[in-house]
């Protein structure tokens, strides 16, 4: 099947569309979706941050066949960018919309080296040369909800090639930025910003790993993980940090933000199982954003399995 060319200037999938003067009116779209008056109104979404912040908008990109439809329907963009998960940015889930709009980190750099052939540094046009897709995921935080999401992206298999690993890398680290000045939640000396994750380098190459530089269409809201964010949709979200400005390649299993923080409810491989519960709440059923009950059966490895099993065929299953 033939790739089809999306134009982000304007694409949207039908089953989003809004009329515009609804669109333009945050109170009664939010009504529309059976939200009322929660704590999403008034918050900035991906629309409006990306209006008000002067990014750039997305160049011109594919759609992956392989990832056209995530077997559920997407979930409302307001949602995806008004619910989040973005402690440098504020401790509750609306917190980032606010404290993080008209953040950007322009002029972006990404820095790669480590056990590499060819250390490297990447602007987002760069990164946004190697096959530029749109990639429906189906998405699980490990507080048991989920979303499915129209990332915008190239595969991270395809930044890690340009690197040229040596034989001796067998994982890579991930590192996000630091600037508390900006970012009011990194004051917050409980943990240890900025904030860092990482991979065993077969995971970082499967083809469903991905670097995400834009979802709906345009670039990444701030609060959602501007300018590019790691997309991993067989674990639970923390393992994707958002923000990334470095990727380092080593031969020892590298430290994780959750993990040094909470060792006993944090792991380092996190892929989703119904089977494994946290140690506070079961992981056998979700809630979709948009819905109030946990009303649909977690799937293992968040239905990727068919993709992602064989990676962990010869491990005990209790991966959590």
């Amino acid at each position: 099947m033939a790739n089809i060319i999306h134009h982000p200037s304007w694409k949207i999938n039908e089953n989003e569309v809004t009329p515009e003067h609804t669109f333009r009116n945050r109170r009664d779209f939010l009504k529309t979706m059976g939200i009322g008056s929660l704590a999403f109104a008034g918050l900035s979404g991906g629309a409006w941050a990306q209006e008000s912040s002067g990014m750039s908008p997305l160049p011109a990109y594919t759609g992956n066949p392989d990832f056209a439809d995530a077997g559920r329907p997407n979930t409302v963009e307001e949602l995806t960018t008004t619910f989040n998960n973005f402690y440098e940015f504020g401790f509750s889930k609306s917190a980032p919309a606010h404290n993080a709009k008209g953040f950007s980190l322009d002029p972006y750099t990404l820095k790669i080296g480590g056990l590499v052939d060819k250390p490297t540094e990447l602007d987002l046009d760069q990164i946004e040369t190697l096959s530029l897709q749109e990639r429906v995921y189906r998405f699980r935080c490990v507080e048991a909800w989920g979303m499915t999401v129209p990332w915008i992206g190239v595969p991270l298999s395809k930044i890690i090639q340009l690197a040229k690993p040596k034989s001796s890398a067998k994982y890579v680290a991930f590192k996000t930025f630091y600037d508390p000045e900006r970012a009011v939640g990194q004051k917050d000396t409980r943990y240890r910003w900025p904030y860092y994750e990482g991979l065993r380098l077969d995971e970082a190459m499967n083809d469903l790993a991905f670097i995400a530089t834009g979802h709906y269409g345009k670039r990444l809201a701030p609060q959602s993980g501007t300018p590019l964010r790691l997309v991993l949709p067989w674990k639970y979200g923390y393992k994707g940090p958002k923000s990334i400005v470095e990727m380092m390649f080593t031969d020892k299993e590298p430290k994780t933000f959750w993990n040094d923080a909470n060792p006993s409810e944090y792991k380092f491989y996190s892929n989703v199982d119904p089977q494994v519960p946290h140690p506070r709440w079961s992981q056998a059923k979700e809630r979709w954003l948009g819905e109030g009950e946990k009303a649909h059966a977690t799937e293992w490895y968040n239905g990727y399995g068919e993709q992602v099993a064989e990676l962990y065929a010869d491990m005990p299953r209790n991966l959590y």
